[in-house]
């Protein structure tokens, strides 16, 4: 009977071993499994923060192209184009090491490809610059500053680099959180293995260990137990270290924006003033010449006098023009709800009095409010309104219809003028580009491109769409 009762009890401790080493075996492989998913997304959040500073490294590299240039420019000074050359020497690599990051993203590689061309395009246009530079060619390099191309190439490029680091950055966010769930999880795994191991210590050392060796025991798993929260404490500090990190680069980054932002403001001001007083002294002394002096000159040096006053005017207006973009990107955006309808019939009403010699009509839908600031929006309905009026004035009944579109969601602007080829619709917003000659019809080529800045400013969008000789419509969105 005693040897009946002892096989089991033979039985039974082998067995309760062999299971407790196929739990430890199972916790090993959870918790290995848990720790690699952590490592893998760990590495993913890094790799991500790489794409990031690679994006910013370009970008640096292009700015200091653009800076070297720009003191050669007004120097001449060699030395000033060390930056130039190495950053030229530079970005060829950067651009192959940030394919080589993104390589299994194809919309960063169709956006990388838009780079490097808009890159190339922009490098070609500074070299030209360098190369009149050198041949003295100060006035095709004024011309050459002043079309404004480098600029909208920079920006094109700056979008760039916005596109490809919001998606990184997007991407970010949602490694980030994954890191989080991984560390979590692998701490409860590791709790709950250690839990497992502790109960299979305790139940067998109930068998083959004395009391002073399960206090052993329990000593040791509260080691792990205190090594396991340590190691998820530097963990935590780690995160806490990179998110400082990053707030304190977003906000270097932001101050450098503003600055940027408020030096091209004041150069524009500058300049726009500072031209005002040779303008006044040019146009007083052609108005002297042609009123006092018309009889010691002929036809011909009177038409000449008189195209002077017109330059000198025009500029006058293209100066008046750049002031208002200037003021525009300046003014506080105060947002509240007012009547839409009544603004445009206001508009409406100032053009009519200035064209009582044109057969125009102006349709515009009642009762429209919108929320905004009714100041600025004032501003973009005047050009807009005007831009109508003015390319429909070689029709013998103008019309003008504003109104809310319901199934765009926007507002509209619709004429029956000269209208636009849509090929060149992505240059409308853009300022001085103009599609139509001044001996057509006149302006300034800075209208539009205030509407949009005033739209986008409002977090909303413009587009436009016509047919040649068959008027054109404008619609808006004031976000």
């Amino acid at each position: 009977m005693s040897s009946m009762k002892s096989r089991p009890s033979r039985l039974l401790i082998p067995s309760l071993l062999i299971f407790a080493a196929v739990v430890v075996a199972f916790n090993a492989w959870f918790g290995f499994r848990a720790i690699q998913s952590l490592h893998d997304s760990e590495y993913r959040v890094s790799h991500t923060w790489q794409v990031i500073n690679q994006v910013e490294s370009i970008m640096s590299s292009v700015k200091d192209a653009e800076t070297g240039n720009r003191g050669y420019l007004i120097t001449g000074d060699e030395s000033y184009l060390e930056p130039y050359t190495i950053a030229r020497r530079e970005l060829p690599s950067k651009l192959d090491h940030f394919a080589s990051l993104t390589s299994d993203r194809p919309h960063q590689a169709v956006q990388l490809l838009e780079m490097r061309a808009v890159l190339e395009q922009r490098l070609s246009l500074l070299q030209q610059g360098i190369e009149l530079r050198r041949s003295s060619d100060h006035d095709t390099i004024r011309s050459l500053v002043l079309s404004g191309t480098g600029k909208t190439e920079m920006d094109h490029l700056r979008r760039i680099a916005d596109r490809m680091e919001s998606e990184e950055r997007h991407l970010l966010e949602i490694r980030t959180v994954i890191v989080d769930q991984d560390n979590r999880r692998a701490h409860y795994i590791v709790a709950l293995a250690s839990a497992l191991d502790f109960f299979f210590i305790a139940f067998l050392f109930r068998y083959f260990a004395t009391e002073r060796a399960m206090r052993y025991a329990a000593e040791v798993d509260a080691e792990r137990l205190a090594v396991a929260r340590n190691e998820a404490e530097r963990r935590a500090d780690e995160v806490r270290s990179l998110n400082a990190s990053l707030e304190q680069r977003v906000k270097e980054r932001t101050r450098e924006l503003e600055t940027i932002n408020h030096e091209l403001q004041a150069f524009s001001y500058s300049v726009s003033h500072d031209l005002r007083a040779p303008l006044r002294t040019i146009d007083g002394f052609s108005l002297a010449l042609e009123e006092d002096y018309q009889e010691a000159v002929d036809e011909t040096g009177r038409d000449y006098i008189r195209r002077v006053r017109n330059g000198v005017q025009r500029m006058g207006q293209l100066i008046d023009a750049l002031l208002q973009l200037s003021r525009i990107t300046r003014t506080e955006i105060g947002r509240e709800q007012f009547d839409m309808s009544q603004v445009a019939e206001s508009v409406a009403a100032v053009l009519l009095e200035e064209n009582p010699e044109r057969n125009i009509v102006f349709r515009i839908e009642p009762g429209l409010r919108a929320d905004g600031d009714s100041r600025l929006v004032r501003v973009a309905l005047e050009n807009l309104f005007g831009n109508s009026v003015k390319f429909s004035s070689k029709r013998p009944d103008s019309r003008v219809d504003f109104g809310w579109d319901k199934e765009k969601a926007a507002w509209f602007v619709r004429d029956n003028g000269a209208g636009f080829d849509m090929f060149y619709a992505d240059r409308l917003f853009n300022a001085f580009n103009r599609l139509h000659g001044d001996k057509d019809f006149r302006g300034s080529g800075i209208g539009l491109a205030t509407v949009a800045r005033i739209v986008h400013r409002h977090h909303g969008t413009i587009w436009a769409d016509s047919i040649v000789d068959h008027g054109a419509t404008f619609w808006f969105t004031l976000g």
